[in-house]
C-alpha cells in the first residue's frame, strides 16, 4: 500500500520538486532553533542554553582602537559630496588590518569572531557605507573566505597574506543582467580548452553588474558555468557553477565604470570578460573545484547573511535611537519638548524597543554562527527583516527629525542612512523574493522533521523509509493539532515556561504560536505540496511567522544575558507584544487566504473566527510606548548601554556632537528648570520658556547664579543643535570656470537657519 502511495505522490507531485540547485541549497549549513520552531514544541530550555557572546579583549579594544580612529578621521560628507574616499583613509583601512578579519593568523589576518567583524560593520556602516564596503566585502563572501575553506595550498600561500594586507582589493561577480535573486541562472560561462602551449586552461566570457568595490577590484572572483566538450578535465562536459579567480590586467578583462547607488555613493559597477583566458590553477580549490562554485557558496551564504547586512541594518537602527531619543528631547514647540507629545512619542518608543530586539537578534545570532551553526534559515531571516524593520526605524526617526532630517549638509544627521537604506533591502536576495520564496520554501522542507526525508524516500523509491516517515509525520501532525487545542484554549499557559516572572507568558506565548504554526506548515504540505513555490503570497506570511519568533526569541536571549535588567522591560514588553501581534496579523492572512474547498472554508470562516476571539496579543499600549520612550530620551547607564558602539563624531560644533552635547547640557540643567517651572507655578515668576527667565529666578534667589549660567549654556546649545545647513548660491550650483564648465563647490559653510 505505501509503495503505490508513494508512486502515486510522485506521480502527481504532491511534494516539492527539489532541483539539484536546491538540493544543495538544502544540504548547505545545519539547523538551530529553527528547527525547535517547526517542531511544534519549542524546547525554551535548550535555547535559552545556546550561547549569547561578548566580544573577545582583544576585538573590543580594536573597536574602541583602529575603527574609532579611522571614523574619527572620515568626513562623510565630503566623502558623499565628492563620491571619492581619501587616500589616507583607505591606507589606514589597509594599514590596520581591516581587509583580514577572515583571514587567519598564520597568513597575517586578524581571524576576528563573527560577532566582532558583525560588531565592527555595525559601527562602521551605521556611520559611512562607503567606507564601509571596503571592510565589508573582503569580510562577506568572495576571495577570503572561498580560498580559507575551500582553496589549495598554494592559493592559501599566495593569496591570503595579500588579502588580509589590502594589496589585493576583491570583488565578487556573482549577479547579472538576467541573474539577480535566481543566482543559479547565471549565464558567465567558461569554456575549458587546450592552449597552444599545451596547457588546459578556461576562456571566460560574462557581463555582470551590481557588483562592489569592482571599479578599483584588482582580483575577481567569478562565479561561471564550465563547459568543457572535451572532458579535459575529467569532470564531463558540463561540470557547472565554478568560482574562478581573476587578476586584474588579464587580457580581455574591463571594470572601472561606476554605478551610481542610492544613498551613500559606495564603488559598485559593472565587469566585462570577453574572452578571458586563465589558467584552470585559477579555479578556488583547483580542479577539485570545478563543478562546486554554487555548493562552495551555498555553504558559505548559509552563516554569511547573518553578518554583513545584519549588521549594517541593526548598526542604523541603533544610531536612529541613539539619536532619535535626544532630539526629542532638544526640540521644542508650543513650549515643550517634542518627545512629550503623545505622537512623536509613539515613535520614539517604538525605535527604542525594536533596536533593542534587533541587537539581541544580531548578537543571538552572530553567537550560534562562532559556536559552529550555519543555519541559512535563520541568516536568511536575518537578512531581510532586519534590513526592512531598520528602513521603517529610519523613516520614523526621519518623521521625529522632520525638517532638520530632510535639509541635507554636514549636520544631517539620519539623513545619509535613510537615503542608503534600499541599499541594503534590495541585495544579497532582494527581500521581496527572500521571504517570499526561500524563508518558508527552504524552512519547511529543511526544518520540518520528516518533510525531507519522505522527499528524499520517495526520490529513491525507498518503500521502507516512506512507510516509517510517512507515520511519523502523521504522528507528528495529530499531537500538534492536540496540542493546539490544548494552547488555544489555556492561552498557551500548558507548554510551560523555562523562567518565572514577568517574561514567563512570552515563552508560553511563542510556544502556542509555534504549535498553530507546525499545524499550518503541515496543512500546507499536505493539501498544497509542490505549488507552494507559487504561492508566495502565502509563503510570505509563513515567513513572517517564522520570522517575528526568532526576532522575539533574540530579545528574551539578549534580555536574560544581560541579567533581566528591570530598567529593559519596558523594551522587552514592547518588542515581545509588538511580535506577537505581527504573528497574530499573519495568521489572520494564513487563515483568510489558505484557499478553496472545506478546509479553505473552515479557516476563512470558523477558525478565523476563534483566531480572532482569543488572539496571541494585542499591540502594545500607549503606556507601553510611553515607557519604551524614556529609555532614550535622558542620558545615564541604560542609554549608554542601548547606543554602545554608535560613534559619535567628537566636533561639538557640527551634527550629532552639537546634538548630543545640547542634550546632555538640558538634562543637567533640568533640576534648575524644574525649580523655575515651580515658581511660574507659584506665580512668582511670569509663565512662558522656564529658559527666558533663569536671570530673574536668579535675582529673587530662586536658583543660584552657577545654575542659571548652566540653563542659559543649555538653551544656547539647544538653539544651535536645532540649525540646519546653508548654502550660497555658488555651493549650492557649483561654480563655473573659466572655460565655462560646471564644477562642485566648496563645503558649505556653517550657516545655519531654524528647523
Amino acid at each position: 500500500m505505501f509503495a503505490m502511495l508513494m508512486q502515486w505522490m510522485k506521480a502527481n507531485k504532491v511534494l516539492p520538486q527539489i532541483s539539484d540547485t536546491e538540493r544543495q541549497a538544502l544540504e548547505a549549513g545545519s539547523i538551530w532553533i529553527d528547527g525547535e520552531l517547526f517542531s511544534g514544541n519549542p524546547d525554551f530550555k535548550k535555547v535559552l542554553a545556546e550561547s549569547y557572546n561578548r566580544l573577545p579583549a582583544e576585538e573590543q579594544a580594536f573597536l574602541d582602537g583602529p575603527v574609532e580612529e579611522l571614523l574619527r578621521m572620515t568626513d562623510r560628507y565630503e566623502v558623499n559630496r565628492t563620491k571619492r574616499i581619501p587616500d589616507d583613509v583607505l591606507a589606514f583601512i589597509k594599514r590596520s588590518g581591516m581587509m583580514g578579519f577572515l583571514v587567519p593568523k598564520r597568513y597575517g589576518g586578524k581571524a576576528f569572531s563573527t560577532l566582532g567583524i558583525s560588531t565592527i560593520l555595525a559601527k562602521i556602516g551605521a556611520y559611512n557605507a562607503t567606507i564601509g564596503t571596503f571592510v565589508v566585502i573582503p569580510s562577506s563572501l568572495g576571495a577570503a573566505e572561498l580560498i580559507k575553506h575551500y582553496g589549495t595550498e598554494a592559493q592559501k600561500d599566495h593569496y591570503l597574506p595579500k588579502l588580509a594586507t589590502g594589496e589585493y582589493v576583491p570583488c565578487f561577480g556573482l549577479t547579472e543582467p538576467t541573474a539577480g535573486s535566481d543566482a543559479a541562472s547565471i549565464k558567465a560561462e567558461g569554456l575549458v580548452f587546450q592552449d597552444s602551449d599545451g596547457l588546459t586552461k578556461l576562456k571566460l566570457n560574462f557581463s555582470k553588474r551590481y557588483i562592489t568595490l569592482a571599479p578599483i577590484a584588482n582580483l575577481v572572483t567569478l562565479a561561471c558555468k564550465i563547459s568543457d566538450p572535451q572532458n579535459l578535465l575529467g569532470k564531463g562536459v558540463d561540470p557547472g557553477i565554478t568560482c574562478v579567480l581573476i587578476h586584474e590586467g588579464t587580457a580581455g578583462f574591463t571594470h572601472g565604470d561606476h554605478h551610481d547607488p542610492i544613498g551613500d555613493p559606495f564603488y559598485n559597477g559593472p565587469l566585462y570578460g570577453r574572452d578571458v583566458v586563465v589558467p584552470v590553477q585559477n579555479v578556488i580549490g583547483g580542479l577539485d573545484g570545478v563543478g562546486q562554485g554554487w555548493r562552495m557558496l551555498m555553504e558559505q551564504l548559509a552563516g554569511g547573511r547573518m553578518v554583513s547586512l545584519p549588521a549594517g541594518a541593526v548598526g542604523c537602527a541603533k544610531a536612529t535611537a541613539a539619536f532619535t531619543g535626544p532630539y526629542s528631547m532638544v526640540r521644542q514647540q508650543f513650549g515643550i519638548a517634542i518627545g512629550r507629545m503623545e505622537g512623536v512619542e509613539e515613535k520614539v518608543g517604538k525605535i527604542a524597543a525594536l533596536s533593542y530586539m534587533l541587537e539581541g537578534a544580531r548578537v543571538f545570532g552572530c553567537s550560534a554562527v562562532d559556536g559552529g551553526h550555519q543555519p541559512p534559515v535563520v541568516s536568511a531571516i536575518m537578512k531581510a527583516y532586519t534590513t526592512a524593520i531598520s528602513q521603517q526605524l529610519m523613516i520614523d526617526g526621519m518623521d521625529v527629525f522632520s525638517g532638520a532630517g530632510v535639509m541635507q549638509g554636514p549636520n544631517n544627521i539620519l539623513g545619509m542612512g535613510y537615503k542608503s537604506a534600499p541599499v541594503a533591502v534590495t541585495v544579497e536576495g532582494a527581500n521581496i523574493l527572500t521571504r517570499t520564496l526561500m524563508i518558508f520554501g527552504q524552512g519547511a522542507t529543511r526544518c520540518h522533521p520528516y518533510a525531507l526525508k519522505v522527499v528524499g524516500a520517495v526520490e529513491n523509491n525507498d518503500a521502507a523509509a516512506f512507510r516509517s516517515n510517512l507515520l511519523g509525520w502523521i504522528g507528528h501532525f495529530s499531537v500538534n493539532v492536540g496540542r493546539s487545542a490544548v494552547r488555544y484554549l489555556t492561552r498557551g499557559r500548558s507548554a510551560g515556561a523555562p523562567v518565572s516572572g514577568p517574561t514567563a507568558r512570552y515563552y508560553r506565548r511563542l510556544s502556542w504560536a509555534a504549535t498553530r504554526f507546525a499545524v499550518l506548515t503541515d496543512l500546507a504540505m499536505f493539501t498544497i505540496g509542490g505549488k507552494l513555490k507559487v504561492r508566495g503570497k502565502l509563503t510570505g506570511r509563513y515567513a513572517d511567522v517564522l520570522a517575528w519568533q526568532i526576532l522575539a526569541i533574540g530579545a528574551l536571549r539578549r534580555y536574560e544575558a544581560e541579567g533581566q535588567r528591570a530598567e529593559d522591560l519596558p523594551l522587552l514588553d514592547y518588542a515581545l507584544q509588538h511580535a506577537l501581534s505581527q504573528i497574530q496579523d499573519a495568521f489572520e492572512g494564513l487563515y483568510a487566504n489558505f484557499g478553496g474547498g472545506p478546509l479553505g472554508f473552515y479557516l476563512r470562516t470558523v477558525g478565523g473566527f476563534l483566531l480572532r476571539l482569543n488572539p496571541l496579543s494585542g499591540r502594545p499600549s500607549d503606556s507601553l510606548s510611553h515607557r519604551a520612550a524614556l529609555a532614550i530620551q535622558s542620558p545615564g547607564a541604560q542609554f549608554d548601554r542601548l547606543t554602545q558602539d554608535v560613534f559619535v563624531a567628537p566636533d561639538e560644533s557640527m551634527g550629532a556632537g552639537r546634538l548630543m552635547k545640547a542634550f546632555y547640557l538640558l538634562n543637567a540643567a533640568g533640576p534648575a528648570l524644574a525649580k523655575i517651572q515651580a515658581a511660574q507655578k507659584a506665580k512668582q515668576l511670569p509663565r512662558g520658556p522656564a529658559e527666558e527667565y533663569a536671570q530673574d529666578a536668579a535675582n529673587k534667589n530662586l536658583i543660584s547664579a552657577e545654575e542659571a549660567a548652566l540653563v542659559r549654556k543649555a538653551l544656547a546649545a539647544r538653539l544651535d543643535a536645532i540649525q540646519v545647513d546653508v548654502f550660497t548660491p555658488e555651493q549650492y550650483f557649483g561654480v563655473v570656470n573659466v572655460e565655462g564648465g560646471l564644477t562642485l563647490g566648496a563645503s558649505p559653510l556653517k550657516k545655519a537657519v531654524n528647523s
